[in-house]
């Protein structure tokens, strides 16, 4: 005989003598028992679906039973019943919620119900199992077409076919219906599903044409979700929490994310374009026809104009001296306005630094399909050129607009650049400039240029920041992606405690002034900043000397300037303080001193 032929001979062997065995557990069940019933599959999660697991007998002979749950290796799990007396022929239902003996929760997996017989002295393992199955499905958007992409990212629609959207999903459940719905995760994200599609019977492709009722839905940021329930009655879906709500630095599964856009400008955020050279800008109109038009911020009269058809479009950067432009780009039925930097030929004492790095940071794009804007807020990557998806960012027009719009009507000249240029050693250095503004929020820095501002004021250099929640956090930068952000570290970059904003009215005081930061006279009084809706509570770094402060009714500051190292550092924490400078008061007295003393 061959070797084959007596494995062969001892796996039948095996197999006869278990069959044997378990014929005679199932032949003994019929003496005892009339008639039995089990559910097949139960799942005690608390939904109140199947949460139960049952069983129900019939007995022959009466006797006194004790009904038990018993798992692998006929261990008992839980008892029931227990020496209840129960006459012949009268049904016995139990109910199991899938608890242990000890109260604690049951592991999913098979199991058998087992009846003990007091008066015949013996045990009857039911012969049909049941499981306890408490793991939800998981169905997932596998793929949005029509575009075919090796790289994760969102399908863009419309599409330049003019074609619906073809969602492929994959659902473990062939019985029951799967839904799919399409939800909204920004702007505003969505309470309810905003559309909801055909229902599938295991996996397939359901279209989507963009609309709700017929009228198109609005541009965005959207993710499917799709939704089934298995056998036990468990309801899974993906994203597993609807509304999607994932944790920090977490990403929704599959590649179910949808932008809807209709129009949208990726402007040159890296470094200041120099004055007549080319700046580059990226066009997404869907292919439709554009009008363009560049004006200085604060100026109503564009300073140049035309119109195109292509995704790539250069201009010519305007102006003689340095300052902030924005580009607006208008289709038929949408418009869109992003920023950029122009670098002047003339060379000042002061550099503007802008925050090219929050406004990526916060843009509410998706970068890689899963339904949810990349945002350093949220702990996840982002690229580092990408459309501006709201236009204009927020911090810009509260904050970084208002500031330079003083500073051009004011005559009160500088150099500009971009946090993202000093990082990439491009575009004008700190070293070489007497002063340093910070004109917005510098919420995330790389670690080295974080450091060489630091130097840079030790060193004797003078630094403002009329930011709040700036320099705290940090970031790695790579060719193509803004990766690891941190979260707030409680001092700053030059060692400043910083504390959380605080929202409530209040004005502050000029409380000591060694280098007449808080001259003037205006009305209200020298020094009063009344009014103010926020502010941000500042303390100096260790060691460092306090040059002025203004304070709040009950001493906490919020305007602070101190000697750090050879240097000075001033730090204003009124996030409104820009918004005060369209007319004189001491707000703007405030600016022009500061100017005075980073310019000296």
């Amino acid at each position: 005989m061959t070797t084959a032929s007596r494995v062969v001979f001892g796996l039948l062997v095996v197999a006869s003598v278990g069959a044997f065995f378990l014929a005679q557990r199932v032949k003994s069940t019929p003496a005892a028992v009339a008639r039995f019933s089990v559910s097949p599959v139960c799942s005690p999660n608390g939904d109140g679906r199947f949460d139960g697991c049952r069983a129900a007998f019939l007995l022959k002979k009466g006797d006194d039973v004790t009904v038990r749950v018993v798992g692998r290796d006929d261990e008992v799990v839980d008892t029931l019943v227990s020496d209840r007396s129960l006459p012949a022929f009268r049904n016995l239902r139990v109910l199991w919620r899938g608890h242990t003996a000890e109260g604690g929760r049951a592991r999913d997996g098979t199991y058998h119900f087992e009846i003990a017989l007091r008066r015949q002295g013996r045990s009857i393992l039911l012969p049909r199992p049941f499981r306890v199955d408490t793991t939800p499905p998981r169905p997932v958007v596998a793929a949005i077409g029509p575009t075919r992409d090796k790289v994760p990212r969102p399908e863009l629609f419309p599409n330049p076919q003019g074609k619906p959207l073809q969602i492929h999903v994959r659902s473990p459940s062939t019985t029951r219906p799967t839904t799919v719905e399409v939800w909204r995760t920004d702007p505003r994200p969505s309470a309810e599903p905003v559309a909801t599609l055909k229902s599938l019977k295991g996996s397939g492709t359901v279209t989507w044409d963009g609309t709700v009722r017929g009228r198109r839905v609005q541009p965005g940021t959207y993710v499917v979700a799709v939704r089934t329930r298995d056998r036990a009655g468990n309801i899974g879906s993906s994203p597993a929490v609807l509304p999607p709500k994932p944790g920090y630095g977490q990403t929704l599964p599959g590649h179910g994310g949808i932008t809807v856009r209709y129009l949208g400008v990726q402007p040159p955020l890296d470094a200041p374009i120099v004055t007549g050279e080319k700046a580059p800008f990226g066009v997404d109109a869907r292919r439709a026809a554009y009008t363009w038009s560049v004006r200085h911020v604060g100026e109503a009269r564009p300073r140049k104009r035309g119109s195109g058809t292509r995704p790539n479009l250069t201009i010519a950067a305007p102006g003689r001296r340095s300052g902030l432009y924005v580009l607006q780009v208008r289709t038929r039925r949408h418009a869109t306005t992003v920023p950029f930097a122009v670098q002047g030929l003339h060379h000042e004492r002061v550099l503007v630094v802008l925050p090219a790095l929050l406004w990526q940071g916060t843009n509410p794009v998706d970068d890689d399909g899963d339904g949810l804007p990349n945002t350093l807020t949220r702990g996840v990557s982002v690229l580092r050129d990408r459309v501006l998806g709201r236009g204009l960012p927020d911090d810009l027009v509260r904050r970084v607009a208002p500031l330079l719009i003083f500073l051009d009507h004011s005559q009160l000249r500088y150099d500009l650049t971009t946090d993202l240029a000093l990082a990439a050693g491009v575009g004008p250095p700190l070293d070489g400039h007497r002063g340093v503004v910070l004109a917005g929020d510098e919420r995330w820095l790389p670690s080295d240029v974080a450091r060489g501002l630091a130097a840079y004021v030790r060193r004797g250099g003078r630094l403002a920041t009329f930011g709040t929640d700036s320099l705290r956090r940090t970031l790695r930068l790579t060719a193509r992606r803004l990766l690891d952000p941190t979260t707030a570290a409680p001092t700053d970059a030059l060692g400043f405690e910083v504390r959380p904003l605080v929202r409530r009215p209040t004005t502050l005081t000029a409380a000591d002034d060694r280098i007449d930061l808080f001259r003037g006279d205006v009305f209200g009084g020298t020094g009063v900043f009344s009014g103010l809706p926020s502010f941000e509570p500042i303390e100096p770094p260790p060691g460092a000397r306090v040059l002025a402060r203004a304070t709040t009714p009950d001493g906490t500051t919020g305007i602070l300037a101190a000697r750090v190292g050879r240097g000075l550092a001033i730090r204003v924490g009124l996030p409104d303080l820009p918004s005060r400078l369209s007319h004189p008061g001491n707000e703007t007295a405030l600016v022009k001193r500061i100017w005075e003393l980073l310019a000296a």
